[in-house]
C-alpha cells in the first residue's frame, strides 16, 4: 500500500499570488493610461459645457435688440404708463388726455323676481351686434336716444343665443349670455325698488364702435324687455355711454377705442390711466443700463470660457503641477481663435464704432477682458446707435425707406449698393362712378375676393353718407371670418363718392375683386381691378427675388423697400459683430464633427483599444495562473516525497549505527 504524502508546508497560494502580481504589471500600466485618458475626457467635457454656455450668451447678444432697448418714461405715471420697442425713436412727446375709452353699459327694466319665468318659454333668439350710434342725443332722464341717424355695425359679426323654457328668467338669461362669451358681460343688479332686479349688460370692448344693438325674435315678453335698437325701439336704458380715448400727442388729436394704444407713436405702447388738466411729458430714451448689462455679459462670458481653458491647460508654478491638458493642441487652437476673433475691427460697421477698445473693452495681460465703465458710458452717450453693430448682426440702409430684415450665417459683411427697378404695389379695385349710398335688401350683398380668398359680405340696410358707407364696408370685409382667419384686411376710401378698395398686402398675391348684386350700385358698371406687383431690383449688383415689398438675393440678404423712387437707392451696410462671430465659432466647435467631438472620439477609441488589450491579458493570466499553480503543486508533492525518503534513510542509518 502506498504511503500518504505529507505536506511540506509550501505556501503555494502565496507564491502564485506574488508571481501573478508581477504578471499583472502590464494590466496595471494599461489602467494608469486609461485613467489618464478618462481624466482628459472629463476635461474635454468641461470645455464642451463651457463653450455651450458661451455660445448661448453670444447667441442672445447677436440680436440687435440686446443693444437697442429703449425706456418710455412719463413725467406723471398716474396719467399714463408706456413701453418702447427697439424701433421707437428717442425723443420727448407731449400728451394731453381729454377722455378715456369706456364701454357702453345698458340696463333692462326692473323685475319682481330674478328667478321667475319671463314669457311662455317659446324658443327666442337674442342677436347681439356691435357698432356706432350715428347722430342723436341721449336724454339724461330716460337714458334713451332721440334723433339717431343710424346704427353702423363695426363688421365684427353678430352673435346669437337661444332663450327658452330652460333659461327664461333673469338669472337664466344672464348665465346664457356669459356662457356664450359674446363680447358682453351680464349681471343682475338689485336697485331696492318695488321691481328691484335689473339685468345689466356691458360691452366687453371699449369705444364708440362697440355700442350694442340687440334684436329679439320669438317671445313678445322677452322682446319688450331686451330688444334694443339705438336708431329705433329702445327697451334698455343706457347707463354709461361708450366713449373713445381722446388725446393729443405733440398737439395732434387722436381718438382710439382702447386705453392701450400701440399705433400712435412708432414702437411705443401707451396705457392711458387718467385725464390730464395740463400736458404731461413722455420721454423715450435708450436704456443705458440694459446696454451696459449686455456689454458686461459679453465680457463675463468670454472670461469664464477663457478661465476654463486656462485652468485645464496651465502649469501651476506654486505646486509644480501641470494641468491635465497642458500643451494640448486643441485647447491652444481654441484659445488662439477666440483671441484672433476679437483682434480686428468689425467689417461693414456703418457708424464710428468698430472695435471693442472704443467702448472700453480691452485685453489684460492674463488674456482676460476688462471693461472700462467710464469709456462705455461715454460711447453710450455719444454713439449709442453704433454699439449694436460691434456685437450683433446688423444691417443699415442709407435710404430711410429701406430696412434690413435678415441675413444668413454665411452672408459676408460689407457695403451693398441697392438698385430698385420696380416698387411693390397693392392690389385694388376702383369704382368708375359714385356709390349709391342707399342700401336695401336688393343691393346689400357682395361677393368679395381678396388675395385669392372669397366670401359673401352683407351690408346693413340703411341710408349712409359716402364716408359712413366706406367705413361700414371696410368693417364688414375685415370682420368676415374667412378674411380675419387668413389675416387679410382692406382699406376702403372714397373720393367724391367713388370707392377704392385696397388690399393691405403688397405684391403679386395681392388683389381685390368685388361682385354680387350690390357691386354695380357700389362701384359702377366697370370698376378697375389692378393686381399688385412685387418689388424688383438688385442688392450688391446681384439681382434679387421680390415678394411683396421684400427683396432677397443669393447672398442671403433680405431687405424691405417701402416705396420711394426707382434707380439707385444708396447702400446697405451689413456687419457681423463680435458676438455673432464668436457664436458661429462656438457652434462650429460643438458640432458632431467639430474639434471637441473629434478629440473625444479619438480618446474613446484609445480607451476601447486598452479595454481590448486588457481583456486579452486577463484571459492569458488565467492560463498563467493555472500553469503556475500546477507547477508549484507538483513541486510541493515532489518535496514531500523527498522529505519522506530523507526520513526513511535517516531511520535506516540510525539502525545500522546501533548494530
Amino acid at each position: 500500500m502506498e504511503t500518504a504524502i505529507s505536506s511540506t508546508n509550501l505556501d503555494v497560494n502565496s507564491i502564485v499570488s506574488q508571481l501573478m502580481t508581477v504578471e499583472r504589471q502590464p494590466i496595471n500600466r494599461l489602467n494608469v493610461i486609461e485613467a489618464s485618458h478618462q481624466t482628459k475626457l472629463s476635461a474635454y467635457g468641461s470645455i464642451k459645457g463651457a463653450v455651450a454656455s458661451f455660445q448661448s450668451t453670444m447667441q442672445s447678444l447677436s440680436n440687435k435688440g440686446s443693444f437697442t432697448s429703449l425706456d418710455a418714461i412719463p413725467s406723471d405715471d398716474t396719467i399714463l404708463s408706456a413701453t418702447a420697442s427697439s424701433i421707437a425713436v428717442a425723443g420727448n412727446y407731449s400728451l394731453e388726455v381729454s377722455s378715456l375709452a369706456q364701454s357702453q353699459k345698458l340696463a333692462a327694466a326692473g323685475q319682481i323676481s330674478s328667478t321667475a319665468a319671463i314669457g311662455d318659454g317659446t324658443a327666442t333668439t337674442l342677436t347681439f351686434d356691435f357698432g356706432t350710434i350715428n347722430g342723436g342725443t341721449l336724454d339724461p332722464i330716460t337714458q334713451k336716444y332721440t334723433d339717431v341717424t343710424s346704427f353702423s355695425s363695426n363688421g365684427n359679426g353678430t352673435k346669437s343665443i337661444t332663450i327658452d323654457s330652460s333659461n327664461n328668467s333673469l338669472q337664466g338669461i344672464r348665465d346664457a349670455i356669459n356662457t356664450a362669451k359674446l363680447g358682453v358681460t351680464a349681471t343682475i343688479i338689485n336697485d331696492g325698488s318695488d321691481t328691484p332686479f335689473r339685468l345689466a349688460l356691458s360691452s366687453d370692448n371699449k369705444g364708440v364702435s362697440n355700442s350694442l344693438k340687440i334684436s329679439v325674435s320669438g317671445d313678445a315678453n322677452l322682446s319688450s324687455l331686451l330688444a334694443h335698437d339705438p336708431a329705433g325701439t329702445q327697451n334698455l336704458s343706457e347707463t354709461v355711454t361708450a366713449t373713445n380715448a381722446n388725446f393729443k400727442v405733440n398737439g395732434v388729436s387722436v381718438s382710439k377705442t382702447s386705453n392701450s394704444v400701440a399705433d400712435v407713436i412708432q414702437g411705443v405702447t401707451l396705457n392711458l390711466k387718467s385725464i390730464t388738466t395740463t400736458p404731461t411729458t413722455l420721454t423715450v430714451a435708450h436704456d443705458k443700463a440694459s446696454i451696459s448689462n449686455s456689454v458686461s455679459s459679453f465680457v463675463k462670458a468670454y472670461n469664464e470660457l477663457s478661465k476654463t481653458l486656462n485652468d485645464l491647460s496651465a502649469f501651476d508654478p506654486a505646486t509644480k503641477q501641470a494641468a491635465v491638458l497642458q500643451g494640448d493642441s486643441t485647447v491652444r487652437s481654441l484659445q488662439s481663435q477666440l483671441r484672433n476673433a476679437l483682434g480686428s475691427p468689425v467689417i461693414g460697421a456703418s457708424g464710428e464704432l468698430a472695435t471693442l477698445s472704443q467702448i472700453g473693452v480691452s485685453f489684460q495681460k492674463n488674456g482676460s477682458l476688462a471693461l472700462d465703465d467710464t469709456k462705455l458710458n461715454s460711447a453710450i452717450a455719444n454713439n449709442v446707435n453704433d454699439i449694436a453693430s460691434i456685437f450683433a448682426s446688423v444691417g443699415n440702409g442709407t435710404d430711410s425707406l429701406i430696412t434690413f430684415n435678415s441675413a444668413t450665417s454665411n452672408t459676408k459683411a460689407g457695403s451693398f449698393a441697392v438698385n430698385v427697378t420696380q416698387i411693390a404695389t397693392q392690389g385694388k379695385t376702383v369704382g368708375n362712378s359714385a356709390a349709391n349710398t342707399t342700401i336695401t335688401s336688393a343691393n346689400n350683398t357682395l361677393d368679395v375676393n381678396v388675395n385669392g380668398v372669397s366670401t359673401l359680405v352683407t351690408l346693413d340696410v340703411g341710408t349712409y353718407t359716402a364716408q359712413t358707407l366706406a367705413a361700414g364696408l371696410q368693417a364688414k370685409i375685415n370682420g368676415a371670418t374667412a378674411f380675419s382667419n387668413a389675416g387679410i384686411q382692406v382699406a376702403v376710401e372714397q373720393n367724391s363718392g367713388v370707392f377704392t378698395i385696397t388690399s393691405s398686402n403688397y405684391g403679386s398675391n395681392s388683389s381685390v375683386a368685388i361682385g354680387g348684386i350690390g357691386a354695380g350700385d357700389l362701384l359702377g358698371a366697370t370698376p378697375t381691378q389692378t393686381a399688385g406687383v412685387d418689388v424688383a431690383g438688385s442688392i450688391g449688383g446681384i439681382s434679387g427675388t421680390g415678394s411683396g415689398q421684400v427683396l432677397n438675393n443669393s447672398q442671403g440678404l433680405s431687405i424691405t423697400i417701402k416705396g420711394g423712387a426707382l434707380g439707385d437707392r444708396g447702400d446697405l451696410n451689413f456687419s457681423n459683430g463680435f458676438a455673432f462671430t464668436l457664436e458661429k465659432l462656438a457652434s462650429s466647435v460643438l458640432t458632431s464633427d467639430g474639434v471637441i467631438a473629434s478629440r473625444t472620439n479619438g480618446i474613446n477609441n484609445l480607451i476601447k483599444g486598452i479595454d481590448d488589450r486588457r481583456d486579452a491579458l486577463e484571459i492569458r493570466l488565467v492560463g498563467i495562473e493555472r500553469h503556475l499553480r500546477a507547477q508549484f503543486t507538483a513541486l510541493d508533492v515532489l518535496l514531500s516525497r523527498m522529505n519522506q525518503t530523507s526520513v526513511f534513510l535517516t531511520q535506516q542509518l540510525d539502525q545500522i549505527a546501533n548494530l
